[in-house]
């Protein structure tokens, strides 16, 4: 394999070489590789409640996304970072972890997690709490409200799944 012109990499000692000096560019190595994200409920993936960013933050409009969920089932963290809240927030349990730059919530979510944990994509981070929900109908329809944020501005989380969204007329 060749690497930078002049410098050939062969055979296992080689690609080893370049590994470890990978491994040593640390945290600069982690900014420019592409994270990788998964939905935070088991299949199916029935959003019952879209994104609507509000013009202003204090306007109505909804934060996040709203998934078809059971009370009780699992939640998982949607990629890797750390649990910055996992408690109790006016009157519901509530999981926040952070991916550097993004941020990621989950609701209302029985932790399994504490502040500080450091996560994995794809680890339980609690369970699907019932009567928070702001889901919950007279047809006992339940999900988890998962919403998305850089810094102070309000993002789709479908975006860390399928990338870049667009919205089409209803009538296509």
């Amino acid at each position: 394999m060749r690497l930078w012109g002049a410098f050939r990499v062969t055979g296992w000692l080689g690609l080893a070489l370049v590994a470890m000096w990978v491994a040593s560019l640390g945290s600069a190595t982690q900014v420019i590789a592409s994270p990788k994200w998964q939905w935070p409920v088991s299949a199916p993936h029935t959003v019952i409640q879209r994104f609507d960013k509000p013009t202003q933050n204090w306007l109505p409009g909804h934060r996040g996304i709203d998934i078809a969920a059971n009370n009780g089932q699992s939640v998982f963290a949607a990629g890797s970072g750390v649990v910055t809240f996992a408690g109790l927030l006016t009157s519901k349990y509530v999981v926040v972890i952070s991916h550097g730059q993004l941020r990621t919530t989950y609701e209302p979510v029985l932790p399994t997690v504490t502040i500080g944990d450091t996560v994995v994509r794809g680890q339980k981070i609690g369970t699907l709490t019932p009567g928070a929900s702001h889901c919950a109908t007279e047809t006992t329809v339940h999900c988890l409200h998962w919403g998305l944020r850089r810094g102070r501005e309000y993002l789709n989380p479908l975006m860390l799944i399928h990338g870049r969204v667009r919205l089409l007329p209803l009538n296509k």
